[in-house]
């Protein structure tokens, strides 16, 4: 387990992907990490299931986008040259789900991707899940945060529609 020194090798981590506007940074960020420290990488897509749902319940439509996430990062990884294992979790909590599985495969860091979302009034949101895995990860965390042009873009183009 790291002690927290910078420069530290990472031998494996944790990408999260939502599939949102931040996966392909988390992916290129992952990619230089594998080439630079030979990191094993570990995409983790985790669909919310709701408590309408049980936990083993086929909720295609999430499955779906998943499967998109997944596969951009598994084509991203092999244009890359890297190795990459994707993994599909369904969990009530995304937080504690990537948290278990960085304990589990005994990971070095996790990767996230923060979008730049300004909430009503002006604060800037962090959301629910970086927060969570801040706190109880025993690994380093990495958040990638979209550049605030890249959000203006994203978000101008959805006023067009």
């Amino acid at each position: 387990m790291p002690n927290g020194k910078l420069g530290e090798r990472v031998a494996r981590a944790v990408l999260s992907l939502n599939g949102g506007p931040t996966d392909e940074l988390v992916i290129e960020f992952g990619c230089k990490l594998a080439r630079a420290d030979g990191a094993e990488l570990v995409a983790v897509y985790v669909v919310k299931v709701d408590w309408s749902h049980d936990l083993d319940d086929d909720l295609e439509e999430q499955r779906e986008e998943a499967s998109r996430a997944l596969d951009l990062a598994e084509g991203m990884a092999e244009q890359e040259k890297v190795a990459l294992e994707s993994q599909l979790l369904q969990a009530r909590d995304v937080g504690a789900a990537l948290v278990d599985e960085a304990v589990a495969i005994d990971a070095d860091a996790i990767v996230m991707g923060l979008p730049y979302h300004v909430r009503f009034g002006g604060d800037f949101a962090l959301g629910q899940t970086i927060p969570y895995v801040f706190k109880n990860a025993p690994c380093r965390v990495l958040v990638v945060r979209e550049p605030v042009a890249r959000s203006e873009e994203r978000d101008e183009s959805m006023q067009r529609v």
